[in-house]
């Protein structure tokens, strides 16, 4: 792969990952639903590492339409909340999947929950060689079961299609020991270990998510979607990132 001056530049680290996005991710600046122009935004940085030759596959959540453990679920059975709130990561997905193949991507909607007529069922074998074949693979409906977030969704599907990493993208440059828009004097950490993460309670992914990554030694990539070309940076080792590992 060469630069734009010709010369030789880096190698993506990673063969094949998981990119993990929240749905507020997808609202831009609006306080809730999808905004159009940060969801093609979003699929231009999937592009640019799909075009570097790395597999990628996508768990996104569904807070920006409706989140289980919110104020509309009040009073409301936690596993109907919860399904609800699957069912939300599948309209994400779905507007996620009309942005990529509107940039020349063959992209596959993978749901735990069935709906044929909008999206593939989930079955490994056949998601591999989706990724295989150099297609995007979006994993929606979290894992088909109420009381599992999509942290865990994504930590679970990445272990299953025996991805490299775990990438996290946020509206911050890495994991802090507080919230840097709060604290002026909050330090960020380039490496951390999973058993700090959840002796220090830091919001990475819930507890679950970690604990599974760090059952299985898969490293969570925590980086910022804000930056044009940021996810593909991170990937060739450049840029600000945190790595949380072993």
């Amino acid at each position: 792969m060469m630069g734009e001056n010709g010369s030789t530049a880096a190698k993506p680290v990673y063969g094949r990952v998981l990119l993990k996005i929240s749905g507020e991710a997808l609202m831009g600046d609006q306080g809730y639903g999808l905004h159009p122009p940060t969801v093609n935004r979003i699929a231009d940085e999937v592009k640019r590492v799909h075009d570097a030759g790395v597999e990628i596959c996508m768990v996104i959540g569904g807070g920006n339409i409706f989140r289980g453990l919110s104020g509309a679920a009040q009073g409301m059975e936690r596993t109907t909340a919860d399904y609800m709130g699957m069912l939300a990561t599948v309209m994400n997905a779905l507007a996620m999947q009309a942005a990529l193949e509107a940039l020349g991507i063959h992209t596959r909607v993978i749901s735990a929950i069935r709906m044929d007529e909008v999206a593939e069922p989930y079955i490994r074998r056949r998601a591999v060689r989706h990724l295989e074949k150099k297609r995007v693979c979006i994993f929606a409906a979290g894992t088909g079961n109420p009381y599992f977030t999509t942290d865990t969704a994504a930590t679970l599907r990445a272990n299953e299609m025996s991805c490299e990493a775990i990438f996290k993208g946020t509206k911050v440059d890495g994991v802090y020991d507080k919230d840097p828009k709060k604290h002026s004097d909050a330090k960020r950490y380039d490496r951390i270990t999973f058993d700090e993460v959840l002796q220090k309670h830091l919001a990475v992914m819930d507890a679950s998510a970690i604990a599974l990554a760090r059952d299985n030694d898969l490293p969570i990539i925590v980086f910022s979607l804000d930056e044009p070309g940021g996810f593909l940076g991170v990937l060739e080792g450049k840029g600000t990132y945190t790595i949380v590992e072993g």
